[in-house]
């Protein structure tokens, strides 16, 4: 889970100031085309080159890391960083057809934002959202608890003030790169949801045309049991192929999710009641099963479709919202 990713960061973070070490944290800000990470991937290195999270799965980090070492980022101020420039550098760097990546990179070489730092992370470490405030002209870093989470922004247009919502946060599992996901994906996006599509079929994914989404080209079950960890998440088959829909939706209603559908008839859905039954899964965890999926409007085109699934997964996230939400203590500033 992506909070997990945070805390891990932080955390290691948290542990190089303390040892009065060089560190530098990166943050993806802004993607264009197909991206490896979504925005809001932070990654954190030391003086000595030790690395934590990812930015993109590897070239990237290792460029910065060399540049860093070679003393050319060696400036105590952030600094935006834009990778993609030409297909020759995406090449380069792995990143799909078309990508393009944004990295705000902040210099921690003293103590001064430790305390920041340290009530962010216990504010994570309660399930509390912590928004994070970097002002790039200074270097300085405050923060405070966020209700819900909120997607990446800069709050001006010189972008100097960057924030960034650190902790938990709801998400989109979509199995299925097809035009029902792209539109559902859209709209996910809109209601700060971080949306992850996954489909097998790499001919497909090549097609998709949705930037700031995580896509993932892997058998679905595998990949709900990498990425679904808790109930914070809705899970959603769309591909109309009972081979990839059935492994997806056999994994889906064994995790936590607090949503889980599939796209289909009346008939449709009911015979894969029949094939989930058969894949050693019990009445109870077929009856988490929203199918058909969606509100029943009278939808036949893909945008309708999109619309009542969403207006559906939001009705259920609205009334359950208190059990959604885990219970976390206020978060307080830390003694002197």
């Amino acid at each position: 889970m992506l909070e997990n990713s945070d805390l891990q960061v932080l955390e290691k973070l948290i542990e190089w100031i303390q040892t009065r070490k060089k560190v530098w944290l990166a943050t993806v800000t802004n993607t264009w085309g197909s991206s490896p990470r979504p925005i809001g991937s932070i990654f954190c290195c030391d003086e000595n080159g030790t690395m934590v999270g990812s930015l993109s799965g590897g070239c990237i980090e290792e460029d910065l890391l060399e540049r860093l070492t070679q003393k050319e980022l060696l400036k105590d101020k952030p600094r935006i960083i834009t990778y993609g420039k030409t297909q020759e550098e995406s090449d380069r760097f792995g990143l799909p057809c078309g990508g393009k990546l944004e990295i705000v990179l902040e210099p921690q070489f003293d103590s001064t934002n430790l305390p920041e730092f340290l009530l962010i992370k216990e504010g994570i470490k309660q399930r509390q959202c912590m928004l994070k405030i970097s002002d790039l002209s200074s270097g300085t870093i405050s923060s405070e608890p966020e209700d819900r989470y909120s997607s990446l922004s800069f709050s001006d247009g010189s972008k100097t003030i960057l924030k960034h919502t650190l902790g938990p946060r709801f998400q989109m599992f979509l199995i299925g790169a097809g035009q029902v996901s792209q539109y559902l994906a859209q709209i996910a996006k809109m209601l700060d949801y971080h949306v992850l599509v996954c489909d097998p079929r790499q001919e497909i994914i090549d097609q998709w045309g949705v930037e700031g989404v995580q896509l993932i080209c892997d058998m679905p079950d595998d990949a709900i049991r990498a990425h679904i960890k808790d109930k914070l998440s809705a899970i959603v088959a769309l591909t109309h192929d009972p081979r990839i829909d059935d492994m997806g939706l056999m994994e889906a209603l064994k995790t936590p999710a607090f949503f889980v559908g599939a796209m289909g008839s009346k008939r449709t859905s009911e015979k894969r009641k029949e094939r989930l039954l058969q894949l050693e899964l019990s009445e109870n965890d077929i009856d988490k099963l929203h199918a058909p999926v969606g509100l029943p409007t009278g939808s036949k085109t893909p945008a309708e479709i999109a619309i009542s699934i969403i207006a559906q997964i939001n009705a259920l996230r609205s009334k359950n919202a208190n059990s959604l939400q885990p219970d976390f203590q206020e978060v307080r500033p830390l003694p002197n």
